[in-house]
């Protein structure tokens, strides 16, 4: 448009060719130029100094001289530096092409891994705040500041303190909690994650509805002591996670899948049912001891769902898989089954198939059955099932192993342990009993007395009485001789090779009577019942044992015999010894 607001209309003109030696020519010629000659003062410029070229017009850039300061050392940024070159010597030549491909973010989660383990003890007390905000964050992203930021934060939340910071800070230290950087173990893990969470969603609550679904799927994950379901309600959060299965809990587990619910039966609902769920799961440890010795695995042949999906762990975090898995099953709930197999997870809402439902209804109904039997109940059961329609039940079939046999008999077996009448013994009142009984027999016993001159002796009748026509008949004495046992003092010789014990005569405490020298000459000749011993000299076995036992306890300061009269073989020599 010209200056007056005509439209001027240009016509199209040709350009005409050049050769190449005409181009060279050009160039070579200096362009004309208004402007005044010499540097402008625009900053720093470089001088251009021409010499001899074979190219017309082409000289050399020469940069004025610069004194190079010399860097000051800094080992944090040393460190990143080190955490860098991780990413330089792992990244795949592909992964550049897409950023969120499954090829990149494979090799990001790796990268990031490798490099939080390097930083797992780093600490920092960085004075400057810079934001950060990324989708999938981790440290190859961010820059000095913003490194320093973070580890300056994750130091405070290590030390308990959860401040308030930028959202993308926060999802890097979960995913370095789900990958169990700076923490002993899975447990401790956890507990981090429980404890970041409920603290940091004061600032953000942008963070839950993912750590509520990466809790559980931590559960299936890392092999913790306990169950997700003991989990949700320790934490209360089974409000959170509804009809949540109690794995470790047969019973409960296989009424969620039974085509037969026994907690509707009329005989379940009146009678014990704590007795009914201990047999059910004591049938089950029975089946699968029985199979696992026909090297079958009886939760994976039932708990085989026929629609399954591929599952990741932590979707939506930055995680790689670094923990080995085994095979495995995880039911959660009665719509949630997670699979392992080859290292490989799969998921499916239907725990088992049709023919894993037919079998559970049929344990369930044949225990009940024998159970009605045994209790006399007016109704009965009679369940079946049809081998050639149940995949699962022939199996086993096949293996050797009858159905109807294991749940018979493992039922019957329990019902028999938990009626039997079972007698408990107090062996501290059965201690009190034989004391009881020494210090009675001690008081039956007449200690026997020296003879009495006949001067002294009472005079008795004659026998058969007095005669009247005999007024002269001689009165008789009565007889010195005793019918109680006597007590023979024995001076047994001690072992020489023991140094506590020396030769000396035992005291009239110590003496063992001719009944225990009889008990102790029949030990040594291998014998173990002294019930006749005992007899004969009118004392119980048990009395007769605690007699040389505490006897023995004065000489060697221990017992020689225990409670079914073995004697103990560091003694043997010794109690020789006693009896020559």
């Amino acid at each position: 448009m010209s200056q007056n607001g005509e439209h001027k209309v240009y016509e199209p003109s040709k350009i005409p060719s050049r050769s190449a030696g005409q181009s060279a020519q050009r160039m070579a010629q200096k362009p004309e130029s208004s402007s005044t000659s010499g540097p402008q003062d625009s900053g720093v410029y470089y001088e251009i100094e021409y010499d001899a070229s074979p190219f017309p017009g082409v000289g050399k850039f020469v940069p004025k001289p610069q004194k190079i300061a010399e860097a000051s050392e800094d080992p944090i940024r040393e460190k990143f530096v080190e955490m860098r070159d991780i990413s330089r010597v792992h990244r795949s030549p592909n992964s550049y092409v897409r950023f969120f491909g499954r090829n990149s973010s494979r090799d990001n989660s790796f990268i990031f891994y490798k490099q939080a383990l390097l930083m797992a003890d780093f600490t920092d007390d960085f004075e400057g705040n810079a934001p950060f905000s990324e989708y999938f964050p981790y440290y190859q992203m961010m820059g000095y500041d913003q490194l320093r930021t973070y580890f300056t934060w994750r130091t405070s939340v290590r030390g308990g303190t959860v401040a308030n910071v930028s959202l993308s800070y926060a999802f890097l230290y979960i995913y370095e909690l789900l990958s169990n950087i700076g923490v002993r173990d899975p447990q401790e893990g956890l507990e981090k994650l429980l404890f970041f969470w409920q603290e940091f969603r004061v600032h953000n609550k942008a963070i839950e509805k993912y750590v509520l679904r990466w809790v559980k799927d931590y559960h299936v994950y890392y092999e913790l002591p306990w169950t997700f379901h003991e989990f949700a309600e320790k934490h209360n959060l089974t409000g959170t996670y509804p009809k949540l299965t109690d794995s470790k809990d047969s019973f409960e587990l296989y009424c969620t899948i039974s085509r037969y619910d026994i907690r509707k039966s009329a005989y379940y609902a009146s009678g014990d049912k704590a007795f009914i769920k201990s047999c059910f799961n004591h049938v089950i440890q029975k089946l699968k001891e029985k199979c696992d010795g026909a090297g079958i695995d009886f939760e994976h042949l039932l708990f085989e769902p026929a629609r399954k999906n591929t599952w990741t762990p932590f979707r939506d975090a930055l995680f790689y898989a670094h923990v080995k898995q085994r095979d495995r099953q995880v039911v959660l709930s009665e719509h949630e089954i997670y699979l392992c197999n080859g290292g490989k997870w799969a998921f499916s809402e239907t725990i088992t198939t049709q023919s894993g439902k037919q079998l559970a209804g049929y344990i369930f109904k044949l225990m009940e059955s024998v159970l009605r039997h045994i209790a006399k109940h007016k109704n009965k059961l009679n369940p079946a099932i049809d081998y050639s329609k149940n995949p699962i039940a022939f199996k086993l079939r096949e293996a050797g192993i009858s159905l109807e046999n294991v749940i018979r008999s493992a039922t019957q077996e329990y019902y028999r342990e938990a009626n039997k009448t079972v007698v408990n013994v107090d062996l501290g009142a059965l201690s009190n009993i034989r004391r009881e009984a020494l210090a009675t027999q001690e008081k039956l016993i007449v200690e026997e007395t020296e003879p009495a001159s006949e001067k002294n002796l009472p005079l008795l009748p004659p026998k058969g009485g007095f005669d009247a026509a005999n007024p002269k008949q001689a009165l008789t004495t009565p007889s010195t001789e005793s019918s109680e046992p006597k007590t023979i003092s024995q001076n047994p010789i001690i072992s020489a090779s023991d140094k506590q014990l020396q030769s000396q005569n035992l005291d009239e405490n110590s003496a063992f009577t001719e009944t225990e020298i009889k008990a102790l000459t029949a030990a040594l000749s291998g014998e173990h019942n002294i019930n006749d011993i005992a007899a004969e000299g009118g004392i119980m076995p048990e009395v007769l044992i605690d007699y040389i036992n505490e006897k023995a306890m004065e000489l060697i300061g221990d017992n020689i015999f225990d409670e079914e009269f073995v004697l103990y073989d560091d003694y043997i020599e010794i109690v020789k010894e006693w009896i020559q």
